[in-house]
């Protein structure tokens, strides 16, 4: 018998422009060229990490950057967008929550409530376009064939999306049975949506004004990755009726693949994770399995490969000189030293602020490649 369920049509869901934020994007963001300090040790590392990535590039290798939420919630959304304007970044992946923050600074300029003040009112992640919005977006580019970032990015660029009719739907889902099943299931998942939510067909137009900070909407341009992973339950959008299970797996596993794509051309390659204490590395190291396991066939390991990792915590163990720690020893639960230790290639790990250590990358490469 099927585990009692939690009806999120009870919810009371208020709009998002009655929340208070505490980061408005275009008083808050950082911008290439501002100076912050390192010290000469941490600008060595840098300074490392930028020749790397040049040599990356001029050999045709992936440059990875994954990323937690906070490097969005921390402005650095000009820096990031200069890195790939100017041909230094490959593939872009982050959470769940740098996907919900790049579309809420896009949307209306503002992000980062305050969950203490919220949680105790009841209200804390349950707004309405922002549930209603990326939901659909993830409905739709599910249909489409789009990845989990891919679909945000379109819709922040596009400023629209496109509502079939229930009748056009149905008509797809039925003649895709016979040749396409994930296409025909897509389908029959956004019928669903519109008859239940009573959707008009048509383009939904959804104006976005300050889409000049979207990192999303830079990289749907450029036609860079923009891969978005996250985890049930770990998101806001989860809360909205319109959230659709099968809607988020078939576009994070789109754009999980894609990930391990570009990890596939790693080798003589760049991976800099970015303040991204849990995903980052628990994502990398299935798809560096994956392609390891390619390349293992054809009987050439990836072996030449740098991983970059930044995070504001200290981390007194090498792991390059003295390899993984014992289990009673506190580095060993670093999760994003000791993945990354395990994975071959050459491991630098730099405790700094992620504005500083994107700053001083941007600086390094100095423009076009």
């Amino acid at each position: 018998m099927p585990y009692k369920q939690f009806d999120r049509g009870k919810l009371r869901i208020r709009a998002l422009k009655e929340r208070q934020n505490k980061i408005v994007i275009e008083r808050d963001c950082v911008l290439p060229g501002t100076v912050r300090a390192l010290t000469g040790e941490q600008l060595g590392k840098v300074q490392e990490a930028a020749a790397r990535v040049r040599q990356a590039r001029r050999a045709g290798r992936s440059v990875i950057l994954a990323f937690g939420a906070h490097t969005i919630k921390n402005g650095l959304a000009p820096v990031l967008i200069k890195l790939m304007e100017d041909g230094w970044l490959t593939h872009l992946a982050t959470n769940g929550a740098g996907i919900i923050h790049d579309w809420e600074f896009a949307f209306q300029g503002q992000s980062g409530e305050d969950v203490r003040h919220y949680v105790a009112e009841g209200q804390f992640g349950i707004w309405e376009e922002t549930g209603r919005y990326l939901n659909l977006a993830l409905i739709a580019g599910a249909y489409e064939g789009l990845g989990y970032g891919e679909s945000v990015g379109a819709l922040i660029q596009n400023e629209r999306l496109l509502i079939p009719a229930a009748d056009e739907l149905q008509r797809v889902a039925r003649d895709a049975l016979a040749s396409d099943l994930e296409h025909a299931a897509a389908a029959a998942d956004f019928l669903a949506a519109v008859k239940h939510f009573e959707l008009p067909p048509g383009p939904l137009v959804l104006k976005h004004p300050f889409k000049q900070f979207s990192v999303q909407a830079a990289a749907y341009r450029e036609k860079i990755p923009f891969t978005g992973h996250p985890m049930f339950g770990h998101d806001i959008i989860y809360s909205h009726p319109l959230s659709q299970g099968a809607a988020i797996g078939r576009t994070a596993q789109r754009d999980f693949l894609s990930f391990a794509e570009s990890v596939n051309n790693l080798e003589g390659g760049v991976y800099l994770s970015i303040g991204s204490a849990v995903m980052s590395p628990m994502i990398f190291e299935k798809a560096f399995a994956m392609a390891q396991n390619l390349h293992c066939q054809k009987g050439q390991p990836i072996k030449n490969h740098y991983i970059f990792v930044v995070d504001l915590n200290p981390s007194h163990w090498d792991w390059n000189k003295q390899g993984e720690p014992a289990e009673d020893n506190p580095a060993y639960y670093l999760r994003y030293c000791k993945t990354f230790s395990r994975m071959g290639g050459e491991l630098r790990y730099l405790s700094a602020d992620n504005r500083d250590f994107l700053l001083a990358l941007e600086r390094e490469l100095g423009g076009q490649r």
